[in-house]
């Protein structure tokens, strides 16, 4: 109880006035220096009154009642909780107390740290003004030193200065005296530049007292000086024994002492001009045919460190001396650049012309980048003579050259493929084995042409390389890549390769007769290929290297791929005219060199049928190594038997019958005819398609169409009459296969069949069953 009663004021005091408030003051005094020190900041809290804090028996609040609290205390709690509450609060008024031991033992440490360190300040600074002091007597005396010495010399300092100028110009008339001598030594020394540097110093003194008989005299004999020199100076100018450097200097130096400056450019260009036509005439002697000429990097760093950086010195010689020229000096250096730069230009467009024939275009761009980056500074220099843009024509037709020169390289190694298939197609007869398939030949086409294809696109492609100082050139971004290289090259090889393949599509007299027929499908196939994949290809290939900012028409892919397909088309068909032809040359010779009349009764089939039939099967090998089967109609079940006779059909057998029947003769030729306008028209030379069944349809139209014209231009007795009947079902037994429609290869048979049995005097045919046993037999 009474440690309650020690915590706030008694019941006794007064609210109001100065003891009122000390222990609030303290309180919050305490909780204060708490929150400044860190202790907590809970009891800090517990110092300081809340506004809200009206509670009478909170102990934390500024309005606390010790008696109230007591009251509080013995209503509410027992006797046990009363002394809890008693030992708990002394253990709080001991820490209490405790703390603010702590607190006040801590800031009377730091009063006393404190006021040792005010004591040191006060010690330092009494030290600094007496220091300051001394300072402002010593800066006192100093002044009036410093005083009375300018009154003492301030009669001498006024003759001083006097004495001062009258010496300076003795000096001056002193070396206006010895001028003449110091000239005279100089041009004897040959120090011209300073006896030039001493006649400007004097030139215009002497113009000014020029009326004084001394100084007139002594400008007289400077005249006669510097004119000794200015002779001396044009006789070493004219020399022209020394290096550039220094015939700019006797420029110089005449244009100093007043020589004309028109004279001086006359003979500063023509200096010029013979030590920049030696160089040229160094270019051109490395161009003769002996000694061999150095490679083309070799001879443009030499023209470039030799001609090209002569040029840039005289032009910017000639710029810094005759800057007074104006319009007309500038004007007069463009020409004299523009000549000599033009014949420069020529030198080395016939060594890049030795060039050309290289497959490497590394080096030579290296060449054309260095000729093209060295004449930036003249260009710059001298911007209208034009030199930039005549280097930018001669890169620029550079390339066209070479653009020109790999597409006559993709032509040749074209020509030189085809004619390795030739070889190849042609070793395995003479030696007599069997050679590479054509599926073999038709790769290695390919790739012997997409690759040098790939390379003549690297190799142009360094003229667009980011380093190169032309790259970025309009010319090199927009038509080299458009019209250059995919028109010209990419596009133009193609169409060159498709108008090679055409024409071997010519007349049989000309080149296609000696064209092999396995050439003519390789070539179908490989047009095919292109059409269907190779070209798009190559053209994205090319539009992704060469960035084509051009806004020019270029060829589309899908004309380049419907010229590749009509080239495949012609060359398919021809080749089927080709194979349709050789096979009908057999068939002509073996119906027209025979006497049909006189003709045995046949016991077995013409070995030429035999033939045939080999020669048919070959080519349907052939054709089905590049080309897919394709499309044949529903093949009935009798093909293979049925046989050929001169009544097969009810329509034939009324159409002879009566024929033979002595009391109705009858015209068969009138029943011929009205019987083909009932039937189907066969096209021979109908579209082929790009498919084996196609292919081998159009050659067996072609051979069968022969033999049936050779028929009707010969007689047959009734053997031969047989022997056509037989050699037609042997054909039979084997065409039917190779045919999309097998009913075309009945009708044209039919057809000869029945021509040859209107040709006959006696039509006798033999039975179906001989016939076959005759086929199967041979």
């Amino acid at each position: 109880m009474a440690a309650a009663a020690a915590v706030g004021p008694g019941p006794g005091d007064s609210p109001e006035g100065p003891e009122a408030d000390a222990p609030g003051r303290r309180r919050k005094t305490h909780g204060m220096l708490k929150l400044y020190y860190g202790l907590s900041e809970g009891e800090a809290a517990g110092y300081s009154a809340g506004p809200d804090s009206l509670d009478p028996t909170d102990l934390n609040g500024a309005h606390f009642d010790p008696e109230v609290y007591l009251d509080k205390l013995r209503r509410e709690c027992p006797l046990a909780q009363l002394m809890d509450s008693e030992t708990d609060m002394v253990r709080q008024i001991r820490a209490l107390d405790s703390d603010m031991q702590t607190l006040v033992y801590e800031n009377y440490n730091k009063f006393i740290s404190a006021t040792d360190t005010i004591r040191k300040m006060k010690n330092d600074f009494r030290k600094m003004e007496d220091e300051m002091d001394r300072l402002a007597t010593n800066m006192a005396v100093i002044t009036n030193f410093s005083a009375r010495i300018s009154a003492t010399l301030q009669d001498r300092h006024e003759r001083i200065t006097k004495l001062a100028g009258v010496h300076a110009l003795l000096r001056k008339l002193q070396f206006l005296f010895e001028l003449p001598s110091r000239l005279t030594k100089c041009v004897e020394l040959g120090a011209y530049g300073q006896a030039v540097r001493y006649q400007g110093r004097a030139r215009a003194v002497l113009q000014q007292y020029q009326h004084l008989p001394s100084f007139r005299a002594i400008q007289d004999d400077c005249q006669v000086i510097t004119a000794r020199l200015a002779q001396q100076l044009r006789q070493r100018f004219r020399e022209g024994c020394s290096g550039a450097p220094e015939q700019a200097e006797c420029v110089e130096l005449l244009l100093a002492l007043g020589e004309p400056a028109e004279e001086l450019c006359e003979e500063f260009l023509a200096h010029a001009r013979g030590r920049l036509e030696e160089e040229l005439r160094s270019l051109e002697t490395d161009l003769g045919p002996s000694p061999p000429a150095p490679d083309v990097l070799e001879f443009t760093d030499r023209g470039g460190n030799g001609f090209v950086g002569g040029l840039c010195q005289v032009a910017a010689t000639y710029q810094e001396l005759f800057a007074a020229q104006g319009p007309a000096g500038a004007e007069k250096l463009a020409a004299f650049a523009r000549e000599l730069g033009g014949r420069y230009f020529v030198l080395v467009e016939r060594r890049l012309a030795q060039e050309q024939g290289g497959s490497d275009n590394s080096l030579l761009v290296r060449a054309l980048d260095r000729f093209h980056r060295r004449l930036q500074a003249p260009g710059a220099l001298l911007a209208a003579a034009g030199l930039s843009e005549l280097a930018t024509e001669i890169v620029e037709r550079v390339a066209r050259e070479r653009l020109s020169h790999h597409l006559q390289g993709l032509r040749a190694a074209f020509l030189s493929c085809l004619t390795d298939v030739r070889q190849a197609l042609a070793a395995p007869r003479l030696a007599g084995k069997e050679g590479p398939s054509l599926a073999e030949l038709l790769a290695n086409v390919a790739s012997s042409i997409l690759s040098p294809i790939k390379a003549s696109l690297a190799s142009v492609h360094l003229f667009t390389a980011k380093e190169v100082s032309f790259s970025n050139k309009p010319y090199f971004r927009g038509e080299f890549c458009s019209q250059g290289v995919r028109e010209g090259l990419i596009v133009g090889f193609i169409r060159s390769m498709c108008q090679t393949a055409q024409s071997f599509c010519d007349s049989p007299g000309e080149k296609g007769g000696a064209t092999p027929p396995a050439l003519l499908l390789l070539l179908s196939r490989l047009c095919l290929d292109y059409e269907t994949a190779t070209i798009s290809y190559i053209l994205t290939l090319t539009d992704e290297q060469f960035l084509v900012q051009d806004q020019s028409p270029v060829t589309p892919v899908s004309t380049l791929c419907a010229e590749a397909r009509e080239t495949a088309r012609r060359l398919l068909t021809h080749y089927v005219k080709v194979q349709g032809l050789v096979i009908s040359q057999m068939l002509r010779k073996s119906v027209e060199t025979r006497d049909w009349l006189s003709t045995l009764e046949p016991r077995n089939v013409r070995a030429v049928m035999k033939r045939v039939v080999e020669d048919t099967t070959a080519i349907d090998v052939q054709v089905g190594l590049l080309y897919e089967e394709g499309v044949r109609k529903a093949q009935s079940s009798d093909s293979s038997k049925r046989t050929f006779s001169v009544y097969s059909s009810s329509r034939q057998q009324s159409r002879y019958a009566p024929s033979y029947t002595p009391s109705a003769p009858m015209d068969t030729n009138l029943l011929s005819n009205i019987q083909k306008l009932f039937s189907e028209r066969i096209d021979v030379f109908s579209p082929v398609e790009f498919n084996k069944v196609s292919v081998l349809t159009g050659i067996i139209k072609i051979s069968l169409k022969t033999l049936l014209e050779c028929v009707r231009l010969r007689t047959f007795g009734r053997f031969g009459l047989q022997q056509v009947q037989v050699d037609c079902h042997f054909l039979q037994l084997y065409l039917w296969r190779f045919v999309a429609d097998e009913e075309l290869v009945h009708l044209l048979l039919d057809e000869v069949v029945a021509s040859a049995a209107l040709r006959c005097p006696d039509p006798v045919p033999m039975e179906p069953s001989v016939v076959e046993v005759i086929c199967e037999r041979g």
